[in-house]
C-alpha cells in the first residue's frame, strides 16, 4: 500500500465463504502488480491438481504505482491457464486497478467453487457473495447491464464477468473489464466458471494521502507532459495500433489465412485509416490515462425485416483486426466489427478465436475434419459463417467445438494439421510474424505472448542479424516488463517509463530505490515464474514449434528451424545463469518477515 511497509491481500474462499486480511511486509521485495502476483501464486497454487480443479486459485494484484500516475492503469490477473496448462498471466486496464487501491486493495486471491453461480462485491473492508443464477447463462453485455441495474451505492464502480464460453469452461475464454477492457488471453473466464463465478464489482471510496506533494506533483507533470506533448504516445490516440496493419503487410509480416502467407491482397480495406474513416465513432481511455488509446468502431446491424437496424459499437486494435480479419480472409471493416462484436458477447479471447478457426478452416479444406463437425462450411473470408462457429465455441456445442475450444494445439493433436495449428507453448499466436526475434520471443516468452519481450519489435529494428545479440535483447526485455508490469505499467508507455522516470516516480511515493533494485526486481520475478512454470510441468527443451513457422516468409525472409531451436536453447542458458544469481533482499529475514492479520466483516448471502 501507498505510505506503508507491507502489502495488503485479501483471501476469498468461495466453498466456505469465509475470507480474511493480510498485512504482507514480505511482499514488498516484490514491489507490486505482477511481482507480486506471482509469488501468491507460487504460494497458493496446487500443480498436481487439474487447471480448473476449484482448488486453483486466481490472483489479482495491482501495481506499486497505480493510478497517482499517468498509464499506471493495469491489473494483473494470475492463475494457471487451462489452455497450456502452465503459467496464466492477463492484463486488463479500465477502473479496476484504480477501484481496487481505493477499496484498500493490493491483491486479491479467490479460491474454492461456489455452489451455485455466484457474484462477489467486493468494498471497503467488506465481501458480500451475491447470487447470480438469475444471470447465468447471459451474454456479456447483457451481464453488465443486469449488475448495473440491481447494483447501488456510492465511490468508484468496476464490473468484471464472464460470457457463456467461461460458464463452458472453454479453455480461452475471457473476462470483459468495465465494457471496452479484457483479461483476454490464457483462459482467466474459464477459471472464474470453473468456481461459479460470473462476476466481480470492486467498489472503492478511499482518498490516497500523498505525503510529499511538492515532488510528487512535479514528477507527475513531467510524466503528464511525456504522454501528452510528445510523440511517444501520439500513435495510439491517433489510428491506434490498427496503424501497423499496411506496414506489417508491407513487409510480409502480416500473419493471413492461416499464416499460409504474409501479406494480404485486401490490407488496405482493414487497414487503421479505413477504420477510422469509416467505422470509429470515438476514443476512450482507461482511468488515470491521458492519451485515449481505446477505439470504438461502430457498424449497424439489421434484427428483423423492414429495414430494423441497430447500431453497434465495440471496442478494435490491430490483434483484433488480424485474429478475425487477415488471419481468417475477412476483408472488410464491417464483418471484422460483427465478429468482433460476436466475440465481446461470448467471451471468447479474440486471438486465440480467430486462430483456431483458421486452423479449423485449413483441416476442413485438407479433409481432416468435416461439415458434419463444424455444423456450418469453414471458409475464408465466410463471416457469417464464422459468426455461427463463434458462437458454437462459446457454448461447446458438440465434441469438435469442445475439442477446439481446448485450444490449436489440442485439437490437432485430436485431428491432426499440428503443422499448421499456430500456436507457441499452446497460446496461438499473436498477429507479427517478422522474424527470428518473434518466433524466438514468442516461444520462450513467461506467457508465451508477445508483450512479454515484443521480440517483433526487435526483428523490426534490426539492421543486421546477430543470434547472440537478438537472444541477449529479448532475455533483457523478458526481466525488465517483469520490473514495468509490477508498476501496473500499460506497456504503450515503455518509452515514457524510463529507468530514471520509474525511480523519480516511485521515490516520490515514498520508496527509496536504485536502478540496480529495479534491475533485481524484475529478475527476482522472472526467476519465479520459471519456478512456478518448471513446477506445473514446462521445459524449453519439450518446446516444439508448428512447421508452418519455418514455411512462411517474414521480413527478413524464412526463419531457419535449426537456427531458431539454437537460440531457445541459448536463451534456456540465460535462464539457468540468471536462477544461480544471488538475491540479497530474499535471505532469511525478509523471507520470515511478520505477517499482521486484520479481520473484516463479511456480509454471506
Amino acid at each position: 500500500m501507498i505510505n506503508e511497509k507491507y502489502i495488503r491481500v485479501l483471501y476469498i474462499d468461495m466453498a466456505s465463504k469465509k475470507i480474511r486480511v493480510e498485512q504482507r511486509a514480505d511482499l514488498m521485495p516484490y514491489l507490486g502488480g505482477v511481482g507480486v502476483a506471482t509469488k501468491l501464486l507460487d504460494e497458493n497454487m496446487h500443480p498436481e491438481l487439474d487447471p480448473l480443479h476449484p482448488d486453483q486459485p486466481i490472483i489479482f494484484s495491482i501495481g506499486a504505482g497505480t493510478w497517482v500516475f499517468p498509464v499506471l492503469t493495469k491489473t494483473v490477473a494470475m492463475f494457471v491457464s487451462p489452455l497450456t496448462g502452465e503459467l496464466g498471466e492477463s492484463y486488463a486496464g479500465g477502473r479496476l486497478a484504480m477501484c481496487l487501491l481505493l477499496a484498500g486493495y493490493d491483491a486479491v486471491v479467490i479460491s474454492g467453487k461456489s455452489e451455485k453461480p455466484a457474484g462477489l462485491r467486493i468494498s471497503n473492508n467488506n465481501v458480500e457473495f451475491v447470487d447470480n443464477r438469475a444471470i447465468w447463462g447471459l451474454d456479456s453485455e447483457a451481464t453488465g447491464s443486469a449488475i448495473r441495474e440491481r447494483s447501488v451505492g456510492g465511490g468508484k464502480r468496476s464490473i468484471i464477468r464472464i460470457g457463456p464460453a467461461g460458464e463452458n469452461k472453454v479453455a480461452f475464454a475471457s473476462v470483459c473489464v468495465d465494457s471496452f477492457r479484457h483479461f483476454g488471453r490464457l483462459g482467466l473466464g474459464a477459471v472464474m466458471g470453473s468456481k461459479n463465478l460470473k462476476a466481480v464489482m470492486v467498489l472503492g471510496d478511499r482518498s490516497i494521502h500523498i505525503q510529499n506533494t511538492k515532488e510528487y506533483f512535479k514528477v507527475y507533470q513531467s510524466i503528464y507532459k511525456k504522454c501528452t506533448s510528445t510523440d511517444m504516445m501520439a500513435k495510439y490516440h491517433d489510428d491506434g495500433t490498427p496503424a501497423g496493419v499496411l506496414p506489417l503487410n508491407a513487409s510480409n509480416s502480416l500473419p493471413t489465412l492461416n499464416l499460409s502467407t504474409t501479406n494480404f491482397e485486401h490490407a488496405e480495406a482493414i487497414s487503421g485509416d479505413t477504420f477510422a474513416k469509416k467505422n470509429l465513432v470515438r476514443k476512450v481511455a482507461c482511468t488515470g490515462c491521458p492519451v485515449g488509446c481505446i477505439h470504438i468502431g461502430m457498424f449497424r446491424r439489421e434484427f428483423d425485416k423492414g429495414h430494423e437496424y441497430e447500431a453497434i459499437s465495440v471496442p478494435y486494435d490491430y490483434e483484433l483486426i488480424f485474429a478475425l480479419g487477415s488471419f481468417l480472409g475477412v476483408k472488410s471493416s464491417d464483418e471484422i466489427i460483427h465478429l468482433i462484436d460476436e466475440v465481446e458477447e461470448t467471451g471468447v479471447d479474440a486471438i486465440s478465436a480467430g486462430v483456431c478457426l483458421g486452423w479449423a478452416t485449413e483441416a476442413l479444406e485438407k479433409g481432416l475434419i468435416n461439415e458434419e463437425q463444424t455444423i456450418v462450411k469453414l471458409e475464408w473470408g465466410n463471416t457469417e459463417n464464422y459468426l455461427k462457429a463463434i458462437r458454437y465455441l462459446a457454448l461447446a456445442k458438440n465434441k469438435f467445438y469442445r475439442d477446439l475450444g481446448r485450444g490449436s494445439k489440442y485439437a490437432s493433436s485430436v485431428y491432426g494439421g499440428a503443422d499448421f495449428a499456430m500456436q507457441f507453448g499452446g497460446n496461438e499466436m499473436p498477429g507479427y510474424h517478422t522474424g527470428y526475434a518473434s518466433v524466438v520471443g514468442f516461444s520462450v516468452a513467461a506467457r508465451h505472448s508477445h508483450l512479454d519481450n515484443g521480440g517483433y519489435a526487435i526483428d523490426q529494428g534490426l539492421k543486421q542479424f546477430e543470434e547472440e545479440a537478438v537472444v541477449d535483447k529479448i532475455f533483457f526485455e523478458e526481466h525488465d516488463r517483469c520490473m514495468t508490469n509490477s508498476l501496473g505499467m500499460c506497456l504503450f508507455a515503455r518509452k515514457v517509463y524510463d529507468h530514471q522516470t520509474i525511480l523519480d516516480a516511485l521515490n516520490s511515493i515514498g520508496h527509496n530505490l536504485t536502478d540496480q533494485d529495479l534491475v533485481d526486481i524484475g529478475k527476482r520475478t522472472l526467476r519465479l515464474k520459471m519456478q512456478v512454470k518448471e513446477k506445473l510441468g514446462f521445459s524449453l527443451k519439450a518446446l516444439r514449434l508448428p512447421k508452418r513457422f519455418f514455411e512462411t516468409t517474414t521480413m527478413h525472409g524464412k526463419v531457419d528451424e535449426e537456427t531458431v531451436y539454437r537460440m531457445i536453447n541459448t536463451y534456456g542458458d540465460k535462464i539457468k545463469d540468471m536462477m544461480k544469481e544471488p538475491d540479497p533482499l530474499l535471505d532469511p529475514v525478509h523471507k520470515t518477515a511478520p505477517v499482521k492479520v486484520a479481520k473484516v466483516a463479511v456480509k454471506a448471502e
